[in-house]
C-alpha cells in the first residue's frame, strides 16, 4: 500500500525550515496550491512554530494566520491543522480542515466532537525547552506505550480516524530519533496508522554535515530527508510529513509498487 504524503505549510514568521517564506496569506495559499500540484495527499497548515526554543503564539493571532489559508485550500486537498489549541482546532475544522495534527496529544475529545481525524504526537517537554536534556530509559518502548494509551483513549472517546506520530526531533537526541526510525515497526505493529515527520530536522543536518559542530544547513537536507521518508515508508508508515513534496511523492509511488512473485 502506498504511503500518503503530507506537505508542510508553515504560516509563521519563524519556522526553522523556511524562515517565514509563506507567512503572507496569499503566499501561503499559492504555496499550498503548488504542493497540491506536486501531488500532496494532505496539507498540514500551522500558525505557530514548534521548533526547539520557540515561544507560544496567542490564540487570536494563530487563528488570524491560518483560517483563511485553510478555507482557501480545503476545496482542493485534504487539510490538516497543526495546533495544540482547542479553539484553533475547532475554528479550522469549521473552515474546512478534516484532521487535527496535535503535538500535545491532548485534543482527542475535540476531534471526536468535530468528527475529524486526529494525529497524536509524542513530545517530551514543551517546544521552548524540549531539546535541553531529553532522557529516556527505553525511548522506543516509552514512546510506543504513550501513543498507544492516547490512541486507545481517542477511540473510546469516539474518534474514528486515529494516527500516531513518534515525534521525531521533539524532545529527542539524534540517537533517540535514529532508534525510533530503526524500530518503527514497533509503532506500526500497534495497528494504528503511523505518521513520520523527519523532514529537514536538525539530526539529519548533524548526520550529513562536515562535522559535529558543522551541521548541513536546512536547505541542504533534502536528500537526507528523502532517505528518512523512504525508510519510514518501507517500515510501514502510512504517511510521511515533508517539505519536499514532489520528490517524496515519486518515492512513495516506487516504494508502494507491488513486488512481483
Amino acid at each position: 500500500m502506498q504511503s500518503l504524503v503530507m506537505g508542510v505549510l508553515n504560516v509563521t514568521p519563524d519556522s526553522f525550515s523556511d524562515g517565514g517564506r509563506w507567512f503572507d496569506r496569499e503566499a501561503a495559499i499559492a504555496r499550498g496550491l503548488e504542493l497540491v500540484a506536486e501531488g500532496a495527499d494532505v496539507l498540514d497548515v500551522g500558525g505557530e512554530s514548534t521548533r526547539p526554543g520557540a515561544g507560544p503564539v496567542d490564540e487570536a493571532e494563530e487563528r488570524r494566520r491560518v483560517l483563511a489559508v485553510v478555507e482557501a485550500l480545503a476545496p482542493h486537498v485534504r487539510v490538516s491543522i497543526d495546533t495544540y489549541k482547542a479553539g484553533v482546532a475547532r475554528a479550522a475544522v469549521d473552515a474546512g480542515a478534516s484532521i487535527v495534527n496535535d503535538v500535545s496529544a491532548s485534543l482527542a475529545e475535540v476531534a471526536a466532537s468535530c468528527g475529524v481525524g486526529w494525529i497524536a504526537m509524542h513530545m517530551q517537554g514543551a517546544p521552548r525547552t524540549m531539546q535541553e536534556d531529553p532522557r529516556y530509559v527505553d525511548v522506543v518502548g516509552e514512546v510506543r506505550d504513550f501513543l498507544l494509551e492516547r490512541a486507545r483513549a481517542a477511540v473510546s472517546a469516539g474518534v474514528g480516524e486515529v494516527w500516531i506520530d513518534p515525534g521525531i526531533g521533539f524532545g529527542k537526541t539524534p540517537e533517540h530519533n535514529l532508534s525510533l526510525l530503526r524500530h518503527l515497526r514497533a509503532l506500526v505493529d500497534t495497528g494504528f496508522d503511523v505518521v513520520v515527520g523527519a523532514s529537514r530536522k536538525s539530526f539529519l543536518g548533524r548526520l550529513t554535515g562536515a562535522g559535529p559542530d558543522l551541521p548541513a544547513p536546512v536547505e541542504d537536507r533534502g536528500e537526507a530527508s528523502l532517505a528518512a521518508s523512504v525508510w519510514a515508508m518501507t517500515a510501514g508508515a502510512a504517511m510521511v510529513r515533508v517539505h519536499d513534496v514532489a520528490a517524496t511523492v515519486q518515492a512513495a509511488r516506487i516504494v508502494g509498487q507491488p513486488v512481483p512473485v
